[in-house]
Formats: structure tokens, C-alpha cells, sequence
């Protein structure tokens, strides 16, 4: 059993932090909330999300759901809706489908089979470098970037966080010192490479008025951990490095 309200703004914001990386998905309901795990189809990018009950207007879940759901018909949904709007969602055990509602349009949709969703395990990394950076500075960054070269680099010392691409005539730059962040933490200095593009599509799927935190080792896997609806929704992704050659 599921039935739940949900204003649009923060459905919304669900669909767009998991969209970024797959289609579908698989989400596994409890008495408490909602938490997502899910890998992109090249494995080089994975999100863990867990949205608490708080994030709701109204919740009321049987532990041990899952419904997979295809996230183009959400976002259809979504389009119907105004900031403010308040969605209904409700599953149709007997039918195999989830009921939305937003204002007098009521639409049924299949569910997506998830046998064959696995659940990714969540590397637990200990990575010795953070960086608290607000968003809306990393897409600023990121458009300068995007036509430059197909990757970046990110390092932080226990001063500065630096953005750093090149290509063949240009470069770009992002530079950040701890008066411009809300927080750093760098034994020493270190630095990975990533692919632009996934990058970029991480961060486009963030809020913009979100502060999150990097965290970073040398050659290691970036992780990008906020939270958003007042708290109540916390997102882990997880971006594979590329390895810089000799």
C-alpha cells in the first residue's frame, strides 16, 4: 500500500536529481519514506536518495513496496502542474499501476517491471578533502567550460577549490577560495578527473540555490552529497574518475 501527496515543486525536484541519469527507476517505500539506488546504463555514475516522509503534505506506506516507475510520464505530469500545486499519488495494487492527480486531471500509468533492477552497493568511500560550494558557482562554471574540452579537473587544498579545463587552444578556470565557500577541509592537496558531460548533468540537476558538498581524493570517485525540500530529502551521487595518463 501507497498513497501519498506531494507538492509539485519538491516532486519535481526528485524526478529531475534521478532523470538526470536514468529513465527508470525503482523506488523502495517504507512506513518512513522513500530511498532510490540506481547506476546509469555505462556504470560511471550512480544516486542514492532517501526522502523522508516530512517531505510529503500526507504519507501512508506498507514497508517492503517497490514500484518502478518510467520518470518521462512523471515529468508529464509535472508539466500539468503550477509551483504550489499539490499532487495525489496512490498505487493500484490489483491493476499494477500508480493513480496521479493534479487538479481535476487523474492520470493511471503501468508500472515498470523491477526484477530486473538491481540495487547498486554504495561504495563507502573515505575521501580526504570537502568542499561546501553553492551550486549556482558550478553551473556558472560549467557553461564557460562546456565548450572547451570534454573534462575537467577538480582539486581543493585546505584553501582553495579550483574547476579546471583545458582543450587544445582554450582553458577555463573556476577558483574558489575559503571565503567564497561555506566550508574546506584538505589534509594536502588533491586532484581527479572527470567527464564533462556527466558532470555537467549532475549539477544542472541541482537546485540552484543549493549549497553542496565535494568531496574529493586523488584519482578517486567525486562525491556530490545535499539535501533539499527543507532537509527532507538527502541525494549521494557518485562520479567514476577518469584516469589521466602518463
Amino acid at each position: 500500500m501507497f498513497k501519498a501527496e506531494i507538492k509539485s515543486d519538491t516532486l519535481k525536484g526528485i524526478v529531475n536529481v534521478i532523470s538526470t541519469l536514468v529513465d527508470e527507476a525503482k523506488f523502495s517505500i517504507s512506513d518512513s519514506g522513500i530511498n532510490l539506488k540506481a547506476v546509469d546504463p555505462a556504470h560511471v555514475a550512480m544516486v542514492d536518495m532517501t526522502v523522508s516522509k516530512g517531505a510529503f503534505e500526507s504519507f501512508s506506506a506498507d514497508s517492503g513496496t517497490e514500484i518502478g516507475v518510467d520518470l518521462d510520464k512523471m515529468k508529464d505530469m509535472l508539466k500539468l502542474a503550477g509551483s504550489g500545486d499539490v499532487i495525489a499519488m496512490e498505487l493500484d495494487e490489483s491493476q499494477g499501476r500508480l493513480v496521479m492527480k493534479v487538479g481535476n486531471i487523474t492520470r493511471r500509468m503501468n508500472l515498470v517491471d523491477t526484477a530486473g533492477m538491481n540495487d547498486p552497493k554504495v561504495p563507502q568511500l573515505s575521501l580526504p578533502a570537502s568542499a561546501d560550494v553553492a551550486v549556482s558557482e558550478l553551473q556558472r562554471g560549467m557553461k564557460a567550460a562546456e565548450s572547451v574540452s570534454d573534462h575537467i579537473a577538480l582539486s581543493a587544498d585546505a584553501e582553495t577549490f579550483e574547476l579546471f579545463c583545458e582543450g587544445d587552444t582554450d582553458s577555463v578556470i573556476l577558483k574558489l577560495d575559503k571565503t567564497k565557500l561555506s566550508g574546506i577541509t584538505a589534509a594536502s592537496k588533491v586532484r581527479s578527473l572527470f567527464p564533462l558531460d556527466y558532470f555537467a548533468n549532475l549539477v544542472k540537476a541541482i537546485p540552484s540555490d543549493t549549497v553542496i558538498r565535494i568531496s574529493l581524493g586523488n584519482d578517486y570517485p567525486v562525491k556530490i552529497s545535499f539535501s533539499f525540500a527543507d532537509g527532507n530529502a538527502t541525494v549521494g551521487y557518485l562520479l567514476a574518475p577518469r584516469i589521466e595518463n602518463d
